[in-house]
Order: C-alpha cells, then structure tokens, then sequence
C-alpha cells in the first residue's frame, strides 16, 4: 500500500484498546512484525462475519493477531497459536490476562508446519504468518485443515513491493510460488487485499 494512504486510513482508525496499544508499542521499539491495527481490525471482521469458533494460527509471535481473533470470538471459542520462541508464549498469556480476554487459548511451541501436521481440524479460520520461504508449504495443510467455508488467510503477500522485481531471494520468491498457486489451486477463492502489507482472504470451497 502507498505510504500515504497508509497513513490516512491509520488516521481515521480508533485507537486501539490500552494492551493492544502496548503491544503495538512494544513491536515498534522491537521492531518485532506485528500486522498493525489495520490487519488486526480485519481480521476480527472476518471472525465476525464468518461466526468463527475455531482459530488456528502458524507463525503468533507474542500473540497480536490473536489478541483481534479474541475480541470477535469471545468466550465462545479456542484460538490455537504457534510459535518457534517460548518467551513469546509467556508474554501472549501475560497480555491476555491483562486484557481480560475471554478465549480459550493453546500456545504450541515450535515448528509450525510440524505442529500443524499434528493437528486435525477442522477449523474456521487458519491465519499464515510463518517464514516466507515455507509459504508454499502452508497450502495443503490449511486445505485439509479448514471445514468448507473457513477463511485461510495470509500476511505479508506484497512484501513491501518486493513481489514485482525480476531477482527474487527465497522469502520473495516463497510468497510469490504461494500467491500464484494459491490463486491456480481449485479448493479455495481467493483475493489478495492491497492493504498494508498484502492479505490474502481464501474460501475452502
């Protein structure tokens, strides 16, 4: 997304509530990747509307993404996070009971394609965040994953404009095979919104 469309829409955005406001804090002193609040009020819609109760993520860090699941899904559902650094579990839970957050929540510690293997599903919406390289990786395991008419959904699809060179390193050309396949693959219906960063919301069709 333009730069300064980013910054009108950030502007118009309400502010965050106070922990998530702290976590976004924390991420831009870290420079740790969170999806912001323009993707995290996006993601909470999608829950909305699609009545999810079952949330799996690959790829939580310190559980942003799921901190927004959370406030649409309420005490109604389970949010399964995953994450290769245990430090992150601790702070996910730390914000969580600050925050008062009325999910059940699982933080599985590890590989995120290995965990999710595990894993049987269905579920209603499987959130991507994992390292770009393994994106082609992630489309099987949400297909088999997902009950029909779940949300797959994907950050980072625009790479900060990196898709469109000629010489991609091996994040940019993960994101681009998965993007191309992802669009080609009959299971799903998929559209990749310009916003941020790049988002891809598929249907399991």
């Amino acid at each position: 997304m333009e730069k300064s469309v980013e910054k009108y829409l950030a502007k118009l955005t309400p502010a965050s509530p106070e922990v998530l406001a702290e976590m976004e804090a924390v991420a831009r002193q870290d420079g740790f990747p969170i999806v912001g609040p323009l993707v995290g009020r996006l993601l909470c819609q999608l829950a909305m509307v699609s009545k999810a109760r079952l949330v799996l993520e690959m790829g939580s860090g310190f559980g942003y993404s799921a901190f927004w699941f959370s406030l649409a899904i309420k005490g109604r559902g389970h949010i399964t996070m995953t994450d290769s650094d245990r430090k992150n579990k601790t702070k996910a839970f730390n914000y969580f009971k600050r925050a008062g957050l009325q999910s059940r929540f699982d933080f599985l510690v590890g590989d995120a394609l290995k965990i999710v293997r595990r894993l049987d599903g269905p579920f209603d919406i499987i959130f991507n965040d994992i390292d770009k390289q393994d994106y082609p990786q992630t489309i099987d395991l949400a297909a088999a994953r997902l009950r029909k008419g779940g949300l797959f959904i994907t950050d980072n699809l625009l790479w900060s404009g990196k898709v469109l060179g000629k010489k991609h390193d091996q994040a940019t050309a993960g994101i681009v095979e998965f993007t191309d396949r992802l669009y080609k693959d009959s299971r799903f219906l998929t559209t990749v919104m310009p916003i941020r960063d790049g988002v891809s919301i598929a249907l399991r069709v």
